[in-house]
């Protein structure tokens, strides 16, 4: 098992992490205080936390989903958008992230009167304080924006324009969230279309709650270049009792095409994606060399980091240092940033890092006599 002092240092990867979903307890606390907002259960700071924690372990996406009234609740002014997503960019570099892209429908910001402008302004504003403010605390991190449309809803083709309006301030992508039964992908094809003429960027949450239709639709109907979650993949590969596998046509397609799965495993445990840490299918997958990465999709309510969902999958599945870079190179090369940018942290922050930390681990080990 790798030591998590090590995995905390090692340079790591998100492209999965929703800005709503990785509030600071206090934060919410101290905005409800400042707005009025008066429906949080309680408004001491560690009892909110595990209130939140317990809250989203109960098996299912749509009971998962209902902590996030508090937090969006208390994000309905420029001040405290950017508040929460300054302190998103410090708190993914202090836990050892190089490179992330942060999700959030900037529609559930508007009820208090703001534009889909002013919310991304807001947002737009954070990120940069808070990479600021990770620089000159020695912690450099490049953080990006993915918008979101909420697939219960109507706007995705305004979401989707609001977007490519943000393309060169700080977005990167489009996404669709939100509960799956019930409300297909195929709902937004108007906003897929839009993004695709405009040659931009497109994941799509898909193969959570529902499973392989809803990754077919992503795929084919849609054309999602990466798969939110994806975790449901694993109904069309079949173990047999002699141990082969068999891999359906659509695992196969995939894997053949190198389709990211933006995998997050603490949270797919929650949802009821999976039903244990030991059986989620993330170690099959990397073995049978799926495009996966590692996510922490909500940090408040699963109450994880990246390095705590690394340091998980050492426990459960013996990843060592190896294992770990590779999930970061993947990560690194499925996201959304220009491809030189991609180069520039893989040759000179990423293997750089890991080589010191695998140089450091075999001066440590033990010699054999």
């Amino acid at each position: 098992m790798v030591a998590q002092t090590t995995i905390r240092r090692a340079p790591k990867v998100l492209l999965h992490d929703h800005l709503d979903g990785g509030l600071r307890p206090a934060t919410v606390i101290e905005l409800a205080r400042d707005s009025g907002y008066d429906a949080l259960p309680t408004t001491d700071a560690e009892e909110l936390g595990r209130w939140f924690r317990q809250g989203a372990d109960r098996k299912s996406l749509e009971l998962y989903l209902e902590g996030f009234d508090h937090t969006v609740g208390v994000m309905q002014t420029p001040d405290a958008i950017a508040r929460v997503a300054s302190e998103c960019a410090q708190d993914l570099a202090a836990d050892g992230v190089v490179y992330a892209e942060v999700r959030y429908a900037p529609e559930l910001s508007t009820t208090g009167g703001l534009s889909l402008d002013e919310v991304m302004k807001a947002w737009m504003d954070g990120f940069r304080d808070g990479s600021d403010a990770a620089s000159a605390a020695g912690r450099p991190i490049v953080v990006r924006a993915i918008v979101t449309a909420m697939r219960q809803f109507a706007r995705s083709v305004e979401i989707a324009e609001l977007a490519v309006r943000f393309r060169d301030h700080g977005v990167v992508g489009f996404d669709v969230a939100g509960p799956e039964a019930g409300f297909p992908p195929t709902r937004h094809l108007d906003a897929f279309q839009l993004i695709h003429r405009a040659n931009f960027h497109l994941t799509i949450h898909a193969g959570e709650a529902f499973g392989l239709p809803s990754i077919w639709e992503a795929l084919q109907w849609c054309g999602a270049e990466r798969l939110g979650h994806g975790v449901r993949i694993v109904d069309d590969i079949t173990t047999e009792t002699d141990g082969r596998i068999t891999m359906g046509r659509l695992a196969t397609y995939v894997r053949d095409r190198r389709v990211p799965l933006e995998m997050c495993p603490t949270s797919n445990v929650h949802t009821g994606a999976v039903a244990s840490m030991e059986e989620h299918p993330i170690d099959l997958l990397r073995r049978l060399r799926f495009r996966v990465t590692v996510n922490t999709d909500n940090r408040l309510m699963s109450g994880v980091t990246l390095s705590s969902e690394f340091e998980t999958l050492s426990r459960t599945f013996h990843f060592g240092l190896d294992e770990m870079q590779w999930l970061t190179l993947n990560a690194m090369k499925s996201s959304f940033a220009p491809f030189d940018q991609r180069l520039r942290l893989i040759n000179g922050v990423i293997k750089p890092g890991y080589a010191r930390l695998i140089a450091d681990a075999v001066a440590e080990a033990p010699t054999v006599v």
